[in-house]
């Protein structure tokens, strides 16, 4: 007798587009958790899926982010129990904290089935506790920006008490995760924005000094020592961002949304003795350490705006806009 599956509602991509679609329920593994799904976190990873996926008739579910509630559990054995409330940590086969990824490193939702579904299937290594202090929506969209900024910020920048930190332009989730992590460290931050409406935004969540894009920047920062730069737009910054830090300071580069190839004076660097780090995401050891981290300072993420799964479409418009300023949020009903 031919098996009969749950159906459920999903949102991914299919002979290239971006779509709603009904998919067959997962089914439980060893050693798995099935997760009926509250929230979900849009990330730009998402808005390039398709073009990586290719046009292929068998869809692939996208989505990084998410929380929910356990629904199941492989034969009863687990650490954890059904009903309890869980986020999903989306940096796969990376346990311990290392220089970079192991070689099976994966982030949910490519290769394998995102979380935008009903229900979700997961490894419980990479399931932890929601916080308590997060409602459903701020819970589905921290991870992969907040796990993200915390090893750019924490581990490899080692940002410290009373240091300057410089982040070119705000407004994204990474960032805005940055600004709360490096004032909760007790450091001074600048950053940067051509838009009038997230000067005040960035403002508000904590920037000491916030910069016109287009404005001198060393100029303006002539009094300034940074010591630390997070970098993530690419070419059309990386230059200046490195002319206003400090000699012997440190650069960490974990994006370039403009430009992924630069030149730059090789022989300055080298006298000026900066040191650089690229890095992507996190370990497992570096996720819980953020979780616990967010919870001692009781940070939220900063939610840009709440959709409902059926306006997905609409959503992700506002995110390949830039129209944002933090996450956007989805929420399943």
């Amino acid at each position: 007798m031919k098996k009969e599956f749950k159906r459920m509602k999903a949102y991914g991509v299919q002979n290239g587009n971006l779509k709603q679609m009904v998919l067959n329920e997962p089914e439980v593994g060893k050693g798995q958790v099935k997760i009926k799904m509250k929230s979900f976190g849009l990330n730009h990873r998402d808005l390039h899926i398709p073009d990586r996926y290719g046009v292929k008739e068998n869809p692939l579910i996208i989505g990084s982010d998410g929380a929910g509630i356990v629904e199941d559990i492989w034969d009863g054995e687990s650490r954890f129990q059904i009903g309890e409330e869980v986020v999903i940590n989306p940096s796969l086969n990376w346990y311990e904290n290392s220089d970079a990824p192991p070689e099976n490193f994966e982030i949910v939702g490519m290769p394998s089935h995102g979380t935008f579904a009903e229900k979700f299937v997961i490894s419980e290594d990479f399931v932890e506790k929601k916080p308590d202090h997060l409602n459903w929506e701020e819970a589905g969209v921290f991870a992969l920006a907040g796990l993200t900024g915390f090893r750019a910020l924490i581990t490899k920048g080692q940002i410290q008490e009373k240091e300057t930190l410089f982040i070119p332009g705000v407004g994204s989730g990474v960032h805005t995760h940055i600004i709360l992590f490096a004032k909760a460290k007790g450091a001074r931050v600048i950053t940067t924005t051509r838009d009038s409406g997230k000067m005040q935004f960035a403002k508000e969540l904590g920037a000491d000094v916030v910069l016109n894009t287009f404005e001198d920047w060393e100029e303006a920062l002539r009094n300034e020592k940074i010591d630390l730069v997070i970098e993530s737009v690419g070419g059309a910054t990386f230059n200046r961002s490195l002319d206003v830090l400090k000699k012997g300071g440190r650069m960490v580069t974990f994006g370039s949304s403009t430009n992924d190839e630069i030149t730059f004076n090789l022989r300055k660097f080298f006298y000026g003795q900066y040191k650089m780090f690229g890095t992507t995401m996190g370990s497992r050891e570096e996720f819980r350490y953020l979780l616990s981290f967010m919870e001692q300072h009781h940070i939220k993420p900063v939610l840009d705006k709440v959709f409902l799964f059926n306006e997905l479409d609409q959503a992700f418009e506002r995110l390949d806009k830039q129209h944002q300023f933090g996450k956007i949020a989805i929420r399943y009903e």
